[in-house]
């Protein structure tokens, strides 16, 4: 499926490069497992190769898929039930996540930021977004070759091109 030096997001993590495949012993089973460098961290991490699709890894998107999606960040309605129910909003976004979807992981970016133009985020949420953000700026930087500073901008001046505001 991935190969020795592909770049690939972690949900958990953000944007990794396989540094090997090997074989590793877990719970007595022998597994082949890729080893993952998180440049962001500067750690590495290793995942068994037949889960990592249900971790949501995947390769890095294109260039012409990021653009798409930089475009169509605000679009979209945001379910209301987030501002009610903490704990639909906490769950819907971990599923988000959890998924690995460049989209779904911008929803969780937009969503959030929008709530928290209502209402001060709780440390669930703020901890979600964090994350979230971090992900997305991971696969920016990667993308286009810029540094973290310069993708934080980027994230940023795409959040506020249709939205309103006091940060912006």
């Amino acid at each position: 499926m991935f190969q020795v030096g592909d770049k690939v997001l972690y949900p958990m993590h953000g944007t990794c490069i396989i540094d090997s495949i090997d074989e590793t012993d877990i719970l007595g089973e022998t597994k082949l497992c890729y080893v993952l460098y998180i440049p962001q961290s500067r750690m590495q991490i290793s995942i068994p190769k037949d889960k990592a699709v249900a971790l949501g890894v995947r390769k890095v998107v294109n260039p012409d898929i990021l653009e798409k999606v930089l475009d169509g960040f605000n679009l979209g309605d945001t379910d209301p039930i987030i501002f009610e129910n903490q704990r639909y909003c906490k769950d819907i976004n971990k599923k988000k996540m959890k998924s690995g979807d460049i989209y779904e992981g911008t929803e969780i970016i937009r969503d959030l930021t929008r709530k928290s133009q209502k209402i001060k985020l709780g440390a669930d949420d703020t901890n979600m977004l964090n994350n979230a953000r971090q992900v997305f700026i991971s696969e920016l930087m990667e993308i286009k070759g810029i540094p973290q500073e310069q993708a934080v901008d980027l994230l940023d001046e795409v959040l506020c091109s249709t939205t309103s505001t006091s940060s912006c």
